[in-house]
């Protein structure tokens, strides 16, 4: 399935996405238990996608709206803890920022982690507030999501996908002066409106393998990265493991799992986010965010 978040009436619901509408299944039947959010719906377990799946029949009765007309939030508005995040998963990422002369790098013998404040995350077609007054140098990161659902500690790769509830799309916007003038990448990644994040998120059963799945970005119809999960460092199954060790992962919990080559700092000369900019951040068979960069006194 795939599942939004949307405002209907001034309330935020969970959503069935189809090709062309939106169903609202808590505004649908008088059946008790029917989650209401995301986040319900992920503690509700195998249970509550049961609940959801007789929606998913094309002649089922329900509220229905547009999907063209539906004001679509991040799949999680507000995760039970900050988005957990991965730097330098991918090789070539790590050759261009090496000979963007951030600093030497190494593949890693351990995965990179910092976090983003969950008041970074935004909407899939919100806009991306640009404080100039803070920075000029905005940045795109287009990631595969992962979307935990069974909670978990000391997980073992065998297990680690039986842990994942489903998968979105991230854009790891970055603000490069600030996150390498600091000994770790928590400022620089936590700007508000810097985790784009949707359009939807796709349950673990439609994903066959998550380590095959192309992603890219493009910033004003222009490709900047184009990749595919398949040259992780580490894979979804390692992240969970090793991010699992000391720590239990929560039903919720998200995980931004690294970045391919294409950014903005590291091309020559330099590229960076400006008001007026759209970005778009795709990955195959969840679909794509396209944020707008505006001006933080535009907005009001």
């Amino acid at each position: 399935m795939k599942l939004v978040t949307l405002k209907h009436q001034g309330s935020e619901y969970l959503g069935i996405q189809s090709a062309d509408h939106v169903i609202i299944p808590a505004l649908s039947t008088p059946k008790e238990g029917i989650p209401r959010s995301m986040l319900a719906l992920i503690s509700a377990g195998e249970e509550g996608l049961s609940m959801l799946r007789e929606f998913e029949d094309p002649d089922s009765t329900g509220v229905r709206i547009a999907l063209a007309n539906a004001e679509l939030l991040a799949p999680i508005p507000n995760p039970p803890d900050n988005v957990i995040c991965l730097g330098w998963n991918y090789v070539e990422h790590i050759e261009e920022s090496a000979s963007a002369a951030v600093r030497d790098r190494e593949l890693p013998e351990h995965p990179v982690v910092f976090t983003k404040a969950v008041g970074s995350i935004i909407g899939p077609f919100d806009p991306i507030p640009f404080d100039a007054g803070f920075s000029s140098q905005w940045d795109w990161e287009v990631e595969l999501g992962v979307i935990i659902g069974k909670p978990g500690r000391g997980i073992t790769e065998a297990d680690a996908l039986a842990h994942v509830f489903g998968y979105t799309v991230i854009n790891d916007i970055s603000i490069r002066d600030v996150q390498f003038r600091h000994q770790q990448f928590f400022l620089g990644k936590s700007a508000d409106g810097a985790c784009p994040m949707g359009p939807c998120v796709v349950t673990a059963d439609e994903i066959s393998d998550p380590q095959a799945l192309d992603l890219r970005c493009r910033v004003n119809g222009e490709t900047k990265q184009d990749s595919n999960t398949r040259y992780q460092i580490f894979d979804i199954r390692k992240t969970i493991s090793i991010l699992s060790k000391g720590m239990t992962l929560r039903a919720g919990d998200i995980i931004a799992t690294g970045t391919p080559s294409g950014v903005g700092f590291a091309r020559k000369p330099p590229e960076f986010l400006k008001p007026g900019d759209v970005v778009e951040c795709e990955v195959e068979g969840i679909g794509f965010l396209s944020n707008p960069v505006v001006d933080m006194e535009d907005l009001g």
